[in-house]
């Protein structure tokens, strides 16, 4: 199946606007989650306080985009085993068969990822690393697209087990969702009593395999040299901050190429621009810079340090696109 960048920007157009009908208001952060399903490793951490949508915008994502979705609620005494399945005995059949657990689809909602243990969040984050879970010795692939969005409550710390920040590198972004406006809130009031009932029903707007095509079609994206320089200059001077202990990584710039590439195409362009590029630098690095320990508890120090970088840097003047 080939697909034109044309293409590419009219089918995320479609699946923003389908999304749209559940979610009210929300318009920037469903185009990020969109350019997300748009690459590789495209898995979002969501951060952002109860109430505020996040399972919906999950199960509406995958409804639109016609992907299986499955839920798996974070707790303390959740198990591996849980998350990945296992072999158990049929009597039957006489013989141990595998029953698959929920990480066997291709959305799946890691609800409140910081309340299971480290054994049990590493299970979750090799599979998105790896794109493979092993049981027993035999290795599996999941299904593609596989994609992990990932949710944790910034407010209650207790009981809960902080993802190590080289697991935070696995995420392409970290999100918020944040409140409606008064007037965003009265619509999802006034749309609930017009439908009568929770759920939205939303139409498939495309499939797995359309979406794999999509993906490719992204791949085509034209990267100059200066601006791919630029998201260079970008990560690396996070590094060179005399507040951050640890920069971002290389997987940051690849992260910025990713997204910057399918952000062109979704405007219809086969070309990135720096502004592609400057849309995505806070989501992509902010949970990618350790911080000394001085600024630990200052809830926008990584933000500042972000905004002082992107000021920083010289962007490009992009000639001849």
């Amino acid at each position: 199946m080939t697909i034109s960048i044309r293409q590419v920007a009219a089918k995320s157009e479609q699946v923003i606007r389908e999304v749209e009908r559940a979610i009210v208001g929300k318009r920037p952060l469903l185009e990020k989650l969109m350019a997300a399903a748009l690459v590789s490793g495209g898995h979002v951490l969501l951060e952002d306080y109860p109430g505020l949508a996040k399972t919906m915008i999950a199960k509406s994502f995958a409804a639109a985009l016609g992907l299986e979705f499955k839920r798996i609620q974070f707790t303390p005494d959740l198990l591996p085993g849980d998350i990945t399945g296992g072999y158990v005995f049929n009597r039957d059949q006489n013989r141990f068969v595998l029953r698959p657990g929920p990480i066997f689809a291709n959305i799946i909602l890691a609800d409140e990822i910081n309340r299971a243990s480290p054994k049990t969040q590493s299970a979750l984050l090799e599979a998105m690393q790896e794109y493979q879970v092993t049981l027993e010795g035999e290795t599996m692939r999941l299904p593609e697209p596989f994609i992990v969005l990932a949710t944790q409550n910034p407010i209650e710390y207790e009981g809960t087990f902080p993802l190590p920040e080289a697991q935070l590198d696995r995420f392409i972004m970290k999100l918020s969702v944040g409140y409606p406006a008064p007037e965003e809130e009265q619509e999802i009031l006034r749309r609930r009593r017009a439908r009568q009932r929770d759920e939205v029903d939303l139409r498939q707007i495309t499939d797995a395999a359309e979406l794999l095509a999509l993906r490719e079609a992204v791949e085509q994206v034209h990267v100059d040299d200066d601006v791919e320089r630029y998201m260079i200059e970008l990560v690396t001077a996070t590094r060179k901050r005399r507040q951050v202990a640890v920069g971002a990584s290389p997987r940051g710039s690849l992260a910025l190429l990713k997204l910057a590439r399918a952000w062109a195409a979704m405007q219809g362009r086969d070309y990135v621009l720096p502004d592609d590029v400057k849309l995505f630098v806070k989501p992509v690095l902010i949970h990618r810079l350790i911080l000394e320990p001085d600024l630990w508890l200052t809830r926008q120090a990584a933000d500042d340090i972000i905004t002082d970088v992107m000021r920083s840097v010289a962007v490009p003047v992009v000639v001849g696109v």
